[in-house]
């Protein structure tokens, strides 16, 4: 099977176990970070394709947003997966290395700043990731896992908060309004690669225009 074949399932087979999902986590969010990764690999030379698609693909598999197990399960279904497709062990290892902690959340209590990620494949993995949680789509994102969550829209007397760890992140319950404080508007300065960079800058300003249209309706203003 050709690799252009094993990445077609893999699509199709995110697609029939995401679709539906309505935390912003679902398959479209997954075809974007795959699409998003494949446009930044095209300027990393030292990157692998087929691992870098595969990875973007299969990247919320060990989301430990939705497990409780460390992504163990997550990832074991990836491997198993991979290899029912006759996917090289060395390809398969190249793969969980370009998922792992590529996450946000991952970097949380480790000082500021990008984490520490010497992978060009996770280093692209975890741009496109970061990247669809910016601009339109990431206003759009955030509100729609508040929905999910049940979270107030916003609340002027509650401050964004500060984590300890990944584990105190996931469990807050911080109106939708604070999330850009509290991870969004910190991306930008958490890319790696010079083709994330420049999106990610272009969608940083957009949402801190959204931001502002937003208090000044707010606030009856506009």
């Amino acid at each position: 099977m050709t690799n252009e074949a094993i990445i077609e399932k893999t699509r199709a087979f995110v697609e029939q176990k995401f679709s539906g999902e309505g935390s912003g986590h679902d398959y479209w969010h997954m075809y974007r970070v795959w699409q998003l990764a494949r446009r930044i690999a095209q300027s990393e030379t030292a990157a692998d394709p087929f691992v870098v698609e595969l990875a973007a693909l299969l990247h919320e598999f060990t989301d430990t947003k939705f497990v409780d197990d460390g992504g163990r399960a997550g990832e074991q279904e990836i491997i198993t997966w991979l290899e029912s497709n006759d996917v090289s062990n060395t390809t398969i290892s190249q793969v969980l290395v370009g998922i792992k902690n590529t996450s946000f959340s991952s970097s949380i209590g480790a000082g500021s700043g990008a984490q520490e990620l010497q992978n060009i494949a996770a280093q692209i993995v975890s741009d496109a990731d970061k990247l669809d949680a910016l601009g339109a789509i990431g206003i759009a994102r955030t509100f729609a896992y508040g929905g999910n969550k049940h979270r107030q829209m916003y609340d002027p007397a509650r401050p964004p908060e500060q984590y300890a760890d990944a584990a105190a992140y996931h469990q807050s319950d911080s109106p939708s309004i604070n999330h850009f404080y509290e991870k969004l508007l910190l991306l930008k300065d958490r890319m790696f690669t010079e083709t994330g960079k420049k999106i990610a800058q272009a969608r940083h300003e957009y949402m801190e225009q959204f931001l502002a249209e937003f208090y000044d309706e707010w606030d009856g203003k506009r």
